[in-house]
């Protein structure tokens, strides 16, 4: 579930494998030039990383216990999901618990997620996280949810794509937990309104951000794939940013004063594009 006490994930590089974070754009430019394959580079930048010490060469037993990992992170998922489902039916009359509800069935799953992946997790700024604010977050792996479920203040609405229904239990619970869905049939203009919704979000409510910087997590579960390194993982809450004063003819200016922000704290292989995507509101 996607949550955020305006919880917004800016948009990381998209990995087209593992080691694509690995080899810089230049790098990949050059050798390109130079008439190389994209294969051979392929070849040599999981060599490069193997003996740099970025990634190991992993057996088929580390594999099957990655993929167990991410069968029960499933099965426990599911059984949340379904005991969280009859309490929001209980619930109907009264929206406001239904959100909070969602949250702590976020808290809950999302802790568990953590605790079966077995990565290890350090946390620091937690004392931002109590702030009432807009919690925005970057996003390059499907752990990033479970930390940002997990995370996140009770209280929060979320907003994901309206096509979240279909997911068994999982959709359903979303839409009881009163959280928002938008329409993603036009990808330029959802994409567009997203980067920019966190900053509406704050004029209106004057609430301030508190960026959430999630590294590591993009090492520790690709983005489409189903093998789960045990890489550490790190969550740091950055200080308030004051929104008091902001106004609509600025927008862009703040979006970019974000984008740095990340840019300055994130590693190279994180580092978020020019625009930002997947807003997420709490309250």
């Amino acid at each position: 579930m996607e949550n955020g006490g305006g919880v917004s994930l800016l948009r990381t590089r998209r990995f087209e494998s593992f080691f694509d974070g690995v080899v810089s754009s230049k790098i990949r430019r050059k050798e390109a030039k130079d008439g190389k394959k994209e294969e051979e580079i392929m070849k040599k930048a999981k060599s490069e990383a193997i003996s740099g010490g970025i990634v190991d060469e992993e057996g088929w037993l580390l594999v099957a216990i990655s993929w167990v990992k991410i069968v029960v992170c499933f099965v426990t998922m599911m059984m949340t999901t379904l005991i969280w489902v009859m309490i929001m039916l209980l619930l109907l009359p009264w929206p406001c618990e239904r959100i909070k509800q969602g949250n702590i069935w976020g808290h809950v799953t999302g802790w568990l997620m953590m605790k079966i992946l077995g990565n290890p997790i350090k946390i620091e700024g937690a004392e931002f996280a109590k702030t009432r604010a807009i919690y925005i977050s970057n996003h390059a792996s499907p752990i990033d949810i479970f930390l940002t479920m997990w995370l996140i203040p009770t209280g929060t609405v979320g907003i994901a794509k309206k096509e979240i229904i279909f997911y068994p239990l999982f959709g359903q619970l979303y839409v009881l937990a009163n959280h928002l869905r938008i329409d993603r049939s036009n990808p330029t203009a959802a994409i567009e309104s997203l980067k920019e919704g966190f900053v509406h979000m704050a004029i209106q409510t004057r609430l301030p951000i508190v960026p959430m910087v999630l590294t590591g997590t993009h090492l520790a579960w690709r983005k489409g794939s189903l093998h789960v390194r045990p890489m550490p993982i790190s969550v740091k809450y950055l200080p308030p940013i004051k929104t008091n004063e902001w106004t609509t003819d600025k927008v862009e200016e703040y979006v970019k004063l974000v984008h740095d922000i990340y840019a300055k704290n994130l590693p190279e292989s994180q580092r978020p594009l020019a625009g930002g995507n997947n807003p997420k509101k709490c309250s």
